[in-house]
């Protein structure tokens, strides 16, 4: 997979977010939530001003380019939030966690933006440059949809549901073109061609031949989404309130966290349990039998979801935002640390073996009788042809 050029433009225009938060900060007319709500939307408005007049030609190849501009502006702010609740930077967006987004200084709402200000900042300058330079970024984008999909599913459900419940304000309704975008940009990705692959018919065939047995790798990771599935479904059990004593241990023991009222973590697990538990078994299935072409687009996208999700909810296990006696006890943080840290590297191991050999998920070429009917009916139809041409000309030397 080719690694496109970063978008030097979106870059400069991005980090232009740092004299702009710091300014507004500074203005007290921004400590009444509306005013904030409306300040945030006229900022956005005049940045895609800025970027359809700046990058027509871009915008006009591929409109998700202007997307992506300003989701990196975005980003930026979201890790001098994150940095400034975590105490690195003084001064930027006090006025924005107070008023508009308190949410934001929960531990989940930190770690959510580390994740935006880092992984989806290089992913969108990636992705604008490869606009840029008019190369495909399917893959990428086939990530970013798993990883931002995932994140705000998980936040506005937990902002709603939780005990921020009450502190939802009108910049909240600033996220509703988070929710709309992503679906029209992930049709926008699907629709885009695949890169080609080397793969010839012999080699589909010959790695098809294989049973599950000899493709040890395959092997190894049908066993891990067996395990992930049960762990997953566990989980789900869990934060369900089963009253079996193992799901009693393990929250109190292990992960005390489900049980924080701040509803991310509980959240977090219904959405392992109703969308990762089936894909593991489509999963295993598609390593069983091939043919299955859908896998490596879906591998790609699970594995950007289950990256988000499982960094957002390791680090606020942990974080100093979260309360003591939710955090993971010292004595189990091995433990827990293990488990969550492969569940989370499984999906991107599988979504590598997807993408580097493709030939098992290739739809199989055609064999048997229908291959020899397609043959005999081409077959058919060049004799036709050639004896038309022959019965013209013979008639057209007669005449």
């Amino acid at each position: 997979m080719d690694i496109p050029p970063l978008a030097r433009k979106i870059a400069a225009l991005s980090l232009s977010a740092l004299p702009v938060s710091y300014a507004l900060n500074h203005v007290s007319a921004l400590s009444h939530p509306l005013w904030v709500a409306l300040m945030s939307a006229l900022i956005l408005g005049l940045l895609f001003v800025a970027v359809y007049s700046l990058s027509h030609g871009e915008i006009s190849y591929d409109p998700l380019y202007a997307v992506f501009a300003i989701f990196a502006f975005t980003s930026v702010v979201d890790l001098i939030i994150a940095l400034q609740e975590d105490g690195y930077v003084v001064g930027f967006m006090d006025f924005y966690t107070k008023e508009g987004e308190p949410y934001l200084r929960t531990a989940h709402g930190v770690f959510i933006c580390y994740w935006d200000g880092t992984v989806h900042y290089l992913l969108y300058l990636a992705m604008a440059g490869a606009i840029c330079r008019r190369k495909r970024y399917r893959n990428f984008g086939l990530y970013w949809l798993g990883s931002f999909g995932m994140s705000i599913l998980v936040f506005l459900t937990g902002n709603i549901l939780g005990k921020y419940s009450s502190e939802i304000r009108p910049a909240f309704f600033l996220t509703i073109p988070y929710l709309l975008v992503p679906c029209w940009a992930g049709v926008r990705v699907f629709s885009q061609p695949r890169a080609p692959t080397c793969c010839t018919a012999n080699t589909v065939q010959e790695e098809q031949r294989k049973g599950l047995l000899q493709r040890p790798a395959d092997l190894a990771l049908v066993i891990y989404l067996i395990l992930a599935g049960f762990f997953t479904l566990f989980r789900g059990l869990v934060v369900l309130d089963c009253p079996t004593d193992s799901c009693f241990v393990y929250i109190y023991q292990y992960e005390p966290y489900l049980r924080d009222p701040v509803a991310y973590p509980k959240v977090q697990m219904l959405m392992y349990m109703f969308y990762v538990l089936p894909f593991c078994g489509l999963a295993a299935y598609a390593l069983t039998f091939p043919g299955c072409s859908w896998l490596p687009d879906w591998a790609l996208v699970f594995a950007g979801a289950i990256g988000q999700a499982q960094f957002s909810h390791m680090g606020a296990s942990m974080h100093l935002r979260t309360p003591f006696t939710y955090r993971v006890p010292e004595d189990t943080w091995g433990c827990f640390f293990v488990c969550n840290l492969l569940y989370a590297l499984g999906p991107h191991l599988l979504a590598y073996r997807c993408l580097q050999w493709p030939a098992f998920f290739h739809q199989p070429p055609p064999s048997g009788p229908i291959a020899l009917h397609k043959k005999l009916k081409v077959g058919g139809l060049h004799m036709q042809y050639t004896s038309t041409i022959i019965y013209r000309t013979v008639h057209i030397y007669i005449t």
